[in-house]
């Protein structure tokens, strides 16, 4: 049984949020920590579902992992082992986190199982990009039953790797691996999100020698061996963007502590655009309903320093309150608009095209991908029933019943923990009138 979320909807969001260590950095900073010869701190970890499969997997494989009344985590490599293959498969599923494991596990004891991959179902998301890296720094790949075997019987060498679409995986795939390859490696085409340089900090700091060059281009010069880290994780700047857009949606005031200005300017401006209020303060950002009408927008996704695709599925919801046509052109994820099938029930008018309706082309345009959604607004929301389909989609949907008139039924809401820490602990201290009936 999955967990089921009664809400009762047309109550504005009030009060205040606090969000910790980015769901995209914590878990890979978590698998750095096998790289080293020294124990490491990693502070600001979230409580949240990837955190704990890492965690799983971490002392499957032999690292001891201490967790302070702070939350601060210490993770002590030194007795890293290779693991049971069933014990490993039990975890099969859960997470796409393990395929990042493939280069330190290589480097720690020689060899790497990786279990199928589970993860939300939002487009092809191939690890093919994950295996041609492995080869490319002469791993041997051997797909058995239920996974994957890697090994590098020479050791991992340096490489040069160009990738033909900047994904986030394949260049912590790539950085994972080659820190302790012998020789230098080459990455052009390379993604430079917040979350790719944080790690690239969490590396630098165990004494991993790694340059980020203007063109997307990343060199790493591969070192023996490397000692441990004391990191602070950089916020989660899409879990403060979707409290941004239920905000909005809700015509509320939402103080999220901890959002950095920094890493959200090109959310924030869209926001605005859209006439959302902020208010940025030292220590957090202010989200509000300013009052009046909602514009339209014309937006596309893509790849930092553009509009990120976690972004915009909360920020579509609030895009069905516009007064007038917006148009969203998703470039990232070619199945992303999936999520829109319940919205279309709960009184949103949206239509979804197989066609590039951007100012470019992308590369779904001639794949038959439905890729483009027109949303006509403003829309008066009504309750509804729906099964939560993957992670920042199933947030959106609570933000529209949240804002609906009626009563709507989520299920399947424990996938929203993979992401977003205490969820509904912190709708509760928004004001959001629900009952949760927790899974059996």
């Amino acid at each position: 049984m999955s967990s089921v979320l009664t809400i009762r909807g047309g109550v504005p969001l009030s009060g205040r949020v606090a969000v910790r260590g980015a769901k995209n950095l914590v878990p890979k900073a978590m698998v750095a920590a096998l790289l080293g010869d020294e124990p490491s701190i990693l502070r600001n970890v979230p409580e949240i579902k990837d955190v704990e499969v890492v965690t799983n997997l971490l002392a499957l494989h032999g690292v001891g992992i201490r967790k302070d009344a702070a939350g601060d985590l210490t993770l002590d490599p030194a007795n890293a082992r290779t693991a049971q293959v069933a014990d490993i498969d039990a975890h099969a599923g859960d997470s796409r986190i393990p395929i990042l494991f493939c280069g330190p596990l290589i480097h720690a004891i020689g060899e790497a199982f990786i279990p199928d991959l589970g993860g939300c179902r939002i487009g092809d998301r191939p690890i093919n990009y994950h295996l041609n890296v492995l080869r490319e720094f002469g791993a041997v790949v051997d797909k058995r039953p239920g996974g994957i075997s890697i090994s590098a019987p020479k050791g991992l060498k340096g490489a040069k790797i160009s990738l033909p679409y900047p994904s986030v995986g394949a260049t912590e795939q790539v950085l994972l691996s080659a820190t302790r390859a012998e020789g230098i490696t080459e990455l052009t085409g390379a993604a430079t999100e917040p979350e790719i340089v944080d790690l690239i900090a969490v590396l630098q700091k165990m004494g991993a020698l790694i340059s980020i060059q203007s063109d997307r281009t990343i060199r790493i010069e591969g070192v023996p061996t490397l000692g441990g880290y004391v990191h602070t994780a950089l916020p989660d700047r899409n879990e403060a963007a979707s409290w941004a857009s239920a905000a909005l949606v809700t015509k509320g005031e939402i103080f999220v502590e901890g959002a950095l200005q920094r890493d959200m300017m090109t959310f924030l401006n869209t926001f605005r655009k859209l006439g959302g209020g902020l208010e940025i303060l030292d220590d957090g950002i202010r989200f509000f309903h300013k009052g009046g009408k909602l514009s339209p927008l014309v937006l596309e996704t893509d790849v930092h320093p553009g509009f990120m695709t976690d972004w915009q599925q909360p920020l579509v919801v609030a895009l069905t309150q516009a007064d007038g046509v917006s148009i969203v052109h998703e470039t990232v994820y070619e199945n992303r608009f999936g999520f829109t099938e319940a919205l279309r029930r709960m009184g949103a008018q949206i239509q979804v095209h197989r066609e590039c309706l951007g100012s470019v082309p992308c590369r779904f345009g001639q794949r038959n991908f439905l890729h483009s959604a027109v949303i006509s607004g403003p829309s008066e929301l009504h309750g509804a029933d729906f099964n939560v389909p993957d992670l920042r989609g199933g947030f959106s949907h609570l933000i529209a019943a949240l804002a609906a008139q009626g009563i709507s039924r989520a299920s399947g809401v424990d996938v929203i923990k993979r992401g977003y820490e205490h969820f509904t602990d912190k709708l509760a201290a928004l004001g959001a009138d629900f009952d949760l009936e927790e899974a059996a």
